[in-house]
């Protein structure tokens, strides 16, 4: 059976459809995706509820040696600095032995907090429908289906405000080296780019992950600043460690994009950390 392109991201009743499946995962990721579910199994043994993967190696477009792993883990109880410590250091451990990836990043919730009122247009709307699930039960059964609205939009990325002051310090506190700089660039844009996606999302009518598809949406309706957020979208994928990129997020690209998202769609509902 030739399986259907969901029009935009949505299915045929104009919900956000899954992206991502494990039959999607390219040959030469298949033993990284294996070895981090054994792996995941040992570090967190009984405290793991359910552990899923998300971004390009599950969509099928990841690229050898440009691409990272992504994985979120779902612990039964909140995670720990302990666990947290447990992550890294299995991040790096994949990051080592696997040239098929370009770092590897997990991270950490709880399934109580996942599944919370407070998380259900934000982390529970990750879960249900970026991620494919990996090992344990899958919380999207649990969580309602999402249509790209406002209320999505707002509760998605309504917190550039309240990063800015973040960026700006870690910014400050990296080394004066491209190879410090090029995390943050990757970091940065992949964000800027979401949520300047987002912010026309409701506009747009539907859902993409890919970020050049995100950037070009955003042009649509903000052309001033669509050469901006396609080179942000090109530096989301092969970052530099341009010291001026940086300054520039923090000090026009990413106070502009805050004020514009909080008139449009208001302020992300605060969260207690």
């Amino acid at each position: 059976m030739t399986e259907t392109v969901p029009r935009r991201g949505l299915d045929d009743q104009g919900y956000i459809a899954r992206e991502g499946a494990l039959g999607r995962v390219a040959r030469d990721f298949r033993p990284v995706v294996a070895a981090a579910r054994d792996r995941l199994l040992d570090v967190f043994g009984a405290r793991l509820d359910s552990a899923y993967l998300y971004g390009s190696i599950p969509r099928g477009t990841a690229r050898v040696g440009r691409s990272d792993l992504d994985l979120l883990v779902a612990l039964r109880a909140e995670p720990t600095e302990a666990d947290r410590a447990d992550a890294r250091a299995l991040d790096e451990a994949l990051d080592k032995e696997f040239a098929q990836i370009d770092g590897a990043g997990t991270l950490l919730s709880s399934r109580g907090r996942l599944l919370s009122d407070l998380e259900t247009y934000d982390g529970g709307w990750f879960v249900a429908c970026l991620c494919t699930p990996l090992l344990g039960g899958d919380l999207a059964e649990y969580l309602p289906r999402y249509r790209p609205d406002t209320l999505l939009a707002r509760e998605t990325n309504g917190d550039l405000g309240l990063l800015l002051p973040r960026w700006r310090a870690r910014i400050a506190g990296a080394d004066d080296s491209d190879d410090a700089r090029r995390p943050l660039v990757r970091f940065m844009s992949r964000r800027l780019v979401r949520t300047g996606f987002t912010l026309v999302m409701p506009r747009w009518g539907g859902w993409t992950s890919d970020l050049g598809e995100m950037a070009a949406a955003f042009g649509t309706y903000y052309p001033a600043r669509a050469e901006q957020l396609r080179t942000a979208a090109l530096l989301g994928d092969a970052p530099t460690g341009d010291a001026g990129v940086l300054r520039s997020y923090v000090e026009d690209l990413g106070p502009w994009l805050a004020e514009e998202y909080a008139r449009v769609h208001g302020v992300k509902a605060p969260r207690p950390d």
